[in-house]
């Protein structure tokens, strides 16, 4: 999920994150203290508000947060069951104390904290969860993430209006939710753990009033609340929640400041008037010079302030499968060894980032370099698809339009693959657009070729083939649609063992990659700097701020 990232905004069980983020500051750890002390790191105090640039959301109300802008702000709000170590991307606590699978992972067992409250102070309860489940499952709401709910038993039903409820989530007590899969999954305990599923308090959605409210003052359980209505192209606020069920944030609240680009907010950020931003394209080895580089890549100290740690997550292009010209199989084989990765990778990103070889980044468990035969530059190889496909240097090939989010910094990236394909006889007709216009566009298929940039919702191989690659998701923008595919997704979800089911996904990247549904470009390393007044402060290889941990010198 930004402008960047779409994050509908992804370790198998029992296996370790290969990402070397080891000696990572701070976390987002979950206490049963509800103390509120003022102690973090040493000589940690409270008080004082982070800045935080960010581009316009789509969505900051749970029931369709699918993208890495308005995840920032959910993941603030609110609390899901399990919850991520920002340093390792271990699953941990977080709404629940603690829970477990049965025998083959089918049926899940939530236990909930006690004394955990809303920020309008009631209590939460199993049955909230159970609600803002069933909330974006419900057709009617037309949420774009339901599929992370897609294994739950009673989803199908929810999905073809044939049911009201979640027939598999079962509230036992207050504090006991059972979940009953529709087959068994033994990933299901890191699925839970997006940022979006965590619980909505009913009473404050039942009213048409009040639904449109929740849009942009949504009320949640974490470590921080709204301070006030989203103020569109403006900014969002949020405070600390100091009725937290944890260890209270240090940090008086988040001001989330939203700029049309990156270029603006940077100009911000040197001002002195912004505490974290993204870097510009051309601008991070100056910006190493002027204020150091982050010692781990995630965690910013005075002097040592520019991020540029692994994320999760993979850029990549998206052939309109269902487009007359695109739906052939040499030509989008072709598109993709036409792009000069490693160009790319030199000119706009510094060296800072590398050539994608498959749609599984590095760090999750079960990446395999090369995964995709296409996914590397080869411009003869590209010369004769071309002709396999019947437009021999390109004739008679009709002109693709290639659409992007503009005001991010996309701009160069698109003009170097136009000018890749331009050299193989592909003619190119650049598009711009505003991030929710174009995520509208995608949705809609209204596109020929676009981009994206896939993160992580979870640190697992599924969450970047199930969701970009299953026929009835609603995040496959290419329209890719394999029956075999389909089946083999959901048996490899089946499997318990971990290292036999990473096999079964590792099998399955491999044959999508020989389609050329989309055409991954690099992996995401993060280009963002912060002030040097902040501390405890670390972005995640999911690209979410520990907001809770941080703090700043106010001195």
């Amino acid at each position: 999920m930004s402008s960047r990232i779409r994050k509908s905004m992804a370790v198998a069980l029992a296996l370790v994150m290969v990402v070397a983020v080891a000696g990572l500051g701070g976390c987002k750890a979950k206490t049963d203290t509800g103390t509120g002390t003022d102690t973090g790191s040493t000589g940690a105090t409270k008080g004082g508000t982070l800045s935080f640039y960010i581009n316009e959301p789509a969505f900051i109300d749970p029931v369709n947060a699918q993208e890495s802008e308005g995840m920032q702000v959910v993941n603030s709000v609110f609390d899901s069951l399990v919850d991520f170590d920002p340093a390792t991307s271990e699953i941990m606590p977080s709404a629940a104390e603690s829970w477990e699978g049965n025998a083959d992972a089918s049926v899940w067992t939530f236990k909930l904290r006690k004394g955990a409250k809303f920020h309008n102070g009631r209590e939460v309860t199993a049955q909230d969860f159970k609600y803002a489940w069933e909330r974006i499952c419900n057709p009617e709401n037309k949420s774009e993430i339901s599929y992370h709910l897609a294994a739950v038993k009673g989803f199908d039903e929810m999905a073809a209006g044939t049911a009201k409820e979640l027939s598999g989530v079962k509230v036992v007590d207050d504090y006991t939710l059972e979940v009953t899969l529709s087959y068994p999954f033994g990933d299901f305990e890191y699925v839970v753990g997006h940022p979006a599923l965590g619980p909505v308090p009913a009473e404050e959605l039942d009213t048409p009033d009040k639904v449109k409210a929740f849009l942009d003052m949504p009320i949640g359980n974490g470590p921080f609340k709204m301070a006030e209505p989203w103020s569109h192209n403006q900014g969002i606020k949020v405070v600390r929640f100091d009725d937290y069920y944890g260890d209270t944030a240090l940090l008086d609240g988040v001001d989330f400041k939203i700029f049309k680009d990156e270029e603006t907010a940077f100009l911000e950020f040197k001002a002195g008037n912004l505490d974290f931003t993204s870097i510009p394209g051309g601008q991070i080895e100056a910006s190493i010079q002027e204020y150091g580089e982050s010692a781990d890549g995630y965690t910013i100290e005075p002097g040592k302030q520019v991020l540029t740690g692994s994320e999760l997550s993979t850029y990549y292009m998206i052939f309109n499968t269902k487009d007359a010209t695109l739906k052939n199989a040499d030509v989008r084989r072709a598109i993709s060894m036409a792009i000069n990765r490693e160009a790319i990778v030199t000119s706009v990103y510094e060296g800072t980032r590398s050539p994608a070889t498959g749609i599984v980044p590095k760090g999750i468990v079960g990446y395999q370099d090369g995964a995709w035969p296409y996914a590397k530059y080869d411009k003869e190889g590209a010369i004769a698809l071309l002709e396999k496909a019947g437009y021999p240097g390109g004739k008679g090939l009709p002109e693709i339009s290639l659409s992007f989010n503009s005001g991010s910094g996309h701009e160069p990236v698109m003009q170097l693959i136009q000018s890749d394909l331009k050299a193989i006889g592909v003619n190119v007709k650049l598009d711009g657009q505003e991030w929710a216009q174009y995520l509208d566009k995608l949705d809609a298929g209204e596109f020929q070729l676009g981009r994206l940039g896939w993160l992580a919702d979870y640190p697992i191989m599924d969450n970047f083939l199930y969701p970009l690659f299953y026929s009835k998701s609603a995040d496959n923008h290419s329209f890719y649609n394999d029956p075999a595919m389909d089946t083999a997704i959901l048996d490899a979800r089946k499997v318990t063992d971990p290292a036999a089911r990473v096999e079964a996904y590792r099998a399955i990247e491999k044959t999508i990659g020989e389609a050329a549904p989309v055409a991954p470009i690099v992996g995401y390393k993060h280009q963002r700097v912060g002030s040097a007044r902040i501390r405890d402060f670390v972005f995640s290889p999911m690209s979410l701020a520990a907001l809770d941990k941080a703090w700043i010198e106010t001195k």
